[in-house]
């Protein structure tokens, strides 16, 4: 089991050049990966972004790359001559109309978005990619490590808190033994207050029965119930994404909870549902940060 909340990062120094990447990721429904990296390195963006994805099934996750290249070998500087020129337009255009000084600089020029840029060369690309593709892997390492050890202490909280539903569960259950006894006995007795007489209209009080048996049974409620804690604990014990399978689990273990309690004719059955309501909420709270 994993934790969507989590941070990785890694730092790499391989011939003159520097790579530090830095992952974390916060909850999210779906898979959201949002990639800030330098221009000269956009190319292996979908490379980076594949390696993640094998990585993570859900979560909000931010790569933040950083790449220095201190060396000379692979560099390429190219400036954008039709761009710059369209800079130089407008500027001069803009000089003429405001009647301002119109002196342009070469320097000043490149210094505008995108003018100058620095590429690298074929040859050079595939080992600055096997550099960065190395500093990537350590860094979701990490991330991925960090989600687990906090996937964890979630897996252990829950099994306590299912645990102690399974309880609450079961002291319902005792509840229910003797429910519909208890109900033909306290009927009777009301019925010789009533009429003040022994004789009791059997067929009367069997249909008054089956029909208070039906409407206060909750023994498939619970059945229900067991089934969906038992299915909890097993995809606990799974290796695979499991969020939205416990989230629809804790749904329908809620259904079942309030159909007991609307049928409960006891103020313990009532006080126990109010408690397992309690308790799925906050298991409810602890399934939202799992992938």
């Amino acid at each position: 089991m994993k934790s969507m909340t989590g941070f990785g990062r890694s730092k790499i120094e391989e011939n003159a050049r520097e790579y530090v990447v830095e992952i974390k990721s916060v909850n999210h429904k779906y898979s959201d990966i949002s990639i800030k990296m330098p221009r000269n390195i956009t190319c292996f963006e979908e490379n980076i972004r594949k390696i993640i994805s094998s990585n993570i099934s859900r979560g909000k996750v931010d790569i933040s790359i950083i790449f220095n290249n201190y060396g000379e070998e692979g560099k390429n500087v190219v400036i954008n001559k039709e761009l710059a020129k369209n800079y130089i337009n407008q500027l001069k255009e803009l000089a003429t109309e405001t009647e301002i000084d119109g002196n342009i600089k070469v320097t000043e020029i490149t210094k505008l978005p995108d003018v100058l840029l620095l590429k690298i060369e074929d040859d050079e690309s595939e080992i600055i990619w096997q550099e960065l593709e190395k500093c990537v892997v350590q860094a979701v390492s990490n991330f991925v490590n960090m989600r687990k050890a906090e996937g964890e202490r979630i897996k252990q909280d829950l099994i306590i808190r299912i645990n102690n539903v399974e309880k609450f569960v079961d002291r319902i259950f005792s509840y229910t033994t003797g429910l519909i006894e208890d109900y033909v006995v306290k009927l009777k007795e009301r019925i010789n207050e009533i009429l003040e007489t022994p004789v009791v209209d059997e067929a009367r009080l069997a249909q008054e029965i089956v029909i208070y048996a039906d409407k206060c049974s909750i023994e498939e409620e619970l059945t229900r119930l067991r089934s969906h804690i038992s299915q909890f604990k097993e995809l606990l014990e799974t290796k695979e994404p499991v969020g939205k399978k416990l989230d629809f689990l804790i749904q329908e273990m809620n259904r079942e909870t309030n159909t007991i309690a609307s049928k409960s004719v006891k103020l313990e059955i009532t006080n126990l549902a109010i408690d397992i309501k309690t308790a799925i909420e906050d298991i409810r709270e602890q399934i939202q940060n799992i992938e």
